[in-house]
């Protein structure tokens, strides 16, 4: 009991010497709430082994949380927040699973109500967040050599861009890169810049790139994603251009909406055109699709803020483009 004691003692006074030479920032602060490198700290881990890619795909934001709540809880296997985390990966895998060896880790994602904070007092919450993901990315990379289609919508997406931006340089990763697939988030000129190693996609097929894009009616001109006065870079998901001509519903293969048991409820061909703003770089959809009819339903999007629907407007196109790239890689 003593000896336990003095060790648990120990442990503590390491910790706050780290954060204290650290600044009291940073992943490397954070301790991985789960073992990675057993597979019950997996939403899916392996699924598919025979494919010679693999997906790390990376939940989007399902906790709702509130005053006090800001990171999930992985605590509780039957709780509603954990069902709804494997639920919002199935929505997503379908554009993936074709393709790709499935792995997507649980991790203390940031709740929705981090985001109603003020900005500067979110980010504790998302390093909390990505400190999971880190460590999990770090497990994934211990054990598997395929090449790696990274993917994440929203949150997610974001977790990807952190994940490039601290291990993107590296020689061995940039060699398995086949495309990282950051839909829903910003990422703008000055990241690129300031992280030269960052490519975004210029075409249909290029690999070792950032494929991300923001839906939103004509009419907004502010988002969570894309606050007024930033320029996201994107690309069209219906053309795979960065200009800002208008593409047609023609282009649009196929939109699904799928549910929590990934099954496609719906599926729409030629269902909307869109075009990158010239100002904003985010994606608009034409006037055919209605904000009234797609709903933003959180209340911290706007009306005409398509968010919820970044993957499911454009699935079949991502579908295809998924599988176009990983061929690509091994041309």
């Amino acid at each position: 009991m003593l000896f336990t004691l003095i060790k648990r003692f120990i442990e503590a006074v390491l910790l706050v010497l780290c954060l204290f030479v650290s600044g009291f920032v940073g992943p490397a602060v954070q301790a991985a709430t789960l073992d990675y490198r057993q597979p019950q700290s997996w939403a899916y881990w392996q699924e598919g082994h025979e494919k010679s890619v693999d997906c790390f795909l990376i939940c989007p934001t399902v906790c709702l949380g509130g005053e006090g709540h800001y990171n999930l809880k992985l605590d509780d296997s039957q709780s509603g927040e954990l069902r709804a985390f494997v639920g919002a990966l199935n929505m997503e895998r379908g554009i993936y699973d074709a393709s790709c060896t499935m792995y997507a880790p649980f991790y203390q994602q940031a709740s929705l109500a981090v985001y109603k904070l003020p900005e500067g007092e979110q980010e504790q919450y998302l390093q909390l967040a990505y400190a999971d993901v880190r460590a999990a990315f770090q497990a994934y990379l211990e054990q598997s050599q395929k090449p790696i289609v990274l993917a994440g919508f929203s949150q997610g997406a974001d977790m990807c861009i952190r994940l490039l931006k601290e291990f993107g340089a590296e020689p061995a990763l940039a060699k398995r890169l086949v495309a990282c697939y950051a839909i829903g988030w910003r990422i703008t000129e000055a990241e690129l810049k300031t992280y030269s190693h960052l490519k975004m996609a210029q075409g249909p097929a290029d690999t070792g790139v950032i494929i991300s894009f923001n839906s939103e009616s004509p009419a907004v001109q502010s988002s969570l994603m894309v606050p007024k006065g930033v320029k996201t870079k994107a690309i069209n998901p219906l053309t795979w251009r960065t200009d800002n001509n208008y593409a047609s519903a023609l282009h649009n293969k196929g939109a699904c909406f799928t549910d929590y048991s990934a099954n496609i409820k719906q599926e729409q061909p030629y269902f909307c055109g869109a075009w990158l703003d010239a100002e904003r770089g985010t994606l608009k959809i034409n006037s055919k699709i209605t904000p009234l009819a797609y709903p933003p339903v959180l209340d911290i999007f706007t009306t005409g803020v398509y968010h919820l629907y970044d993957y499911q407007f454009f699935y079949r196109n991502l579908q295809e483009n998924v599988s176009l790239r990983t061929g690509a890689y091994w041309r």
